[in-house]
């Protein structure tokens, strides 16, 4: 099932150049990129973004974390976009994640593991809302397409 997912390359990911790869690594998965931009993270949306976790003591290292510099939002397109992206960023302490995955190979740390995938289509739904207005998201065809669904 086609569906639409968020990502965001974190803090750490921006400021160790990583974005062009991890950008690389989903298109090339045959992932339909239709939103992307730079931002610096307001207070205010780190906290609505991270709101599941405010009742838990790392709750403002995590706004303090992703407010201290850019990030780069994404949405993603494809069959099965949440799990696909998932996968391909690893496990979320890099310590453990496998070697081939976004986290595998750039992170050793689970606070500085480069990026966030939503972990459901409800997550990405909300997600996407918080850091795109609806004309933002991009409807195109692209031309490899045919060679990548049946």
């Amino acid at each position: 099932m086609r569906e639409r997912t968020f990502c965001l390359v974190k803090p750490d990911g921006v400021q160790r150049g990583l974005v062009g790869e991890v950008v690389r690594r989903f298109e090339r998965r045959g992932l339909k990129l239709v939103a992307l931009k730079m931002m610096e993270i307001p207070r205010p949306l780190a906290e609505t973004y991270y709101a599941e976790h405010r009742a838990k003591a790392f709750f403002e290292g995590l706004v303090e974390y992703v407010t201290s510099s850019p990030v780069v939002a994404m949405v993603l397109e494809g069959e099965n976009a949440v799990a696909v992206v998932r996968k391909m960023m690893g496990k979320t302490n890099s310590a453990e994640a496998e070697t081939g995955t976004i986290r595998g190979d750039f992170g050793l740390v689970i606070g500085r593991n480069i990026v966030h995938g939503s972990d459901s289509t409800a997550s990405a739904g909300r997600e996407i809302a918080l850091f795109f207005k609806p004309e933002e998201l991009q409807d195109y065809a692209r031309i490899d397409e045919a060679w990548l669904y049946e």
